[in-house]
């Protein structure tokens, strides 16, 4: 029988009732022994709907961190606070799941890059939109080399009309960013992870502030408040790795487009390619025969883990997949190097649209 893990959560607000704890519920050898939030209130709620019998709660997250019965560590906090709350947990001897993205800068992520090194403990971020059934083909595809070289892509991370007015997501200094930073990643880890290619060369990015201060905005989550949007609405970039790839990344919480697509990517290669016209489909591109052909993969058909709101979850296969990790000692799905280069080509982005010149990465 598998052991079982004690895992301790940091942060019991929005992205931890929405995905985390609900999806470590779902293992049966997790038990939620600790919860912490600097609401107590909100911890106190966590541990009655999600913690084992005499789960504690905590204000301080250092004071989680003493516990020695647990083993792993989730990270829900808001951005500014991802970096030194895994570090802390890493020297206590922790490994960590942080939310995404990695940290609000390279500086800070390259530290718990660090910290993972120095300690041995595993560390992994939260890009659960590679756990999707379409994600998953297509990373088959491009490991059987079905595409060739893969030489463009395309990160998309668009909605028209749905800014996010709860928690502190409008709030530049506890999140470094808007949509680039919170959906964007998603779409760049994505880009990424298919195309295998880890090596940025330079960068140009251009971020807008364009829709901040409109009030009748029609917005999914009710009229944004001005005064609290100090992020962008959105922002694009133009990114070229070492050996020549291009990715395109597009990011935005407020577009006037009916073009809707998110946490998506579409890569072309010297076989073929392959676009994801949504987070459930996709649709291979090819020439056989002498004759060009596209092919749409059934994935309710049986034979793949598919999401269709209660099998599946991308969310609950990541949390198994990382505790999995944790108990057989092997790597999680997303490793630190990974997420930390795109934290570096975010950052490059960001500092390139302030600039108004061409980011050149260091390697």
């Amino acid at each position: 029988m598998e052991r079982t893990v004690n895992v301790g959560i940091i942060g019991c607000g929005g992205i931890a009732n929405g995905k985390h704890m609900p999806s470590l519920k779902a293992i049966p050898n997790v038990r939620m022994v600790a919860f912490c939030d600097i609401i107590k209130e909100r911890a106190v709620k966590a541990a009655e709907k999600y913690g084992a019998e005499g789960a504690k709660v905590y204000e301080d997250y250092r004071e989680l961190l003493k516990d020695s019965s647990i083993e792993v560590v989730h990270v829900c906090t808001p951005n500014r606070s991802h970096s030194f709350i895994t570090v802390d947990a890493l020297e206590a001897g922790k490994h960590v799941m942080c939310e995404k993205p990695m940290a609000i800068n390279s500086e800070e992520a390259k530290k718990m890059l660090d910290a993972a090194k120095r300690t041995g403990k595993k560390l992994t971020i939260g890009y659960q939109s590679r756990q999707r059934a379409n994600s998953q083909y297509l990373k088959k595809e491009a490991e059987n080399d079905v595409m060739g070289e893969i030489y463009y892509g395309k990160a998309t991370a668009i909605r028209r009309r749905a800014v996010p007015t709860w928690g502190v997501f409008l709030n530049e200094y506890e999140q470094g960013g808007g949509p680039l930073i919170d959906i964007g990643t998603h779409a760049l880890d994505l880009t990424l992870w298919i195309m295998n290619n880890y090596k940025p060369k330079y960068c140009v990015g251009t971020t807008y502030h364009k829709l901040n201060d409109q009030t009748d905005t029609a917005n999914a989550w009710g009229d944004w408040d001005p005064k609290k949007f100090t992020v962008e609405d959105s922002a694009f970039g133009f990114i070229v790795m070492e050996n020549g790839a291009t990715i395109v990344l597009e990011s935005s919480w407020a577009l006037n487009t009916t073009e809707v697509r998110e946490a998506v990517t579409s890569v072309c290669g010297t076989k073929g390619g392959a676009v994801m016209p949504n987070a459930d489909k996709l649709i291979m591109n090819g020439v056989k025969n002498g004759v060009q052909f596209t092919t749409e993969p059934n994935f309710a058909a049986g034979g793949v883990a598919f999401y269709d709101g209660k099998a599946g979850n991308p969310s609950e296969i990541e949390a198994k997949q990382w505790i999995d990790a944790v108990i057989n000692d092997t790597d999680p799905c997303v490793l630190p190097e990974q997420a930390y280069c795109v934290t570096r080509i975010l950052e490059g982005i960001y500092i390139s649209s302030k600039t108004g010149t061409v980011y050149n990465f260091e390697n």
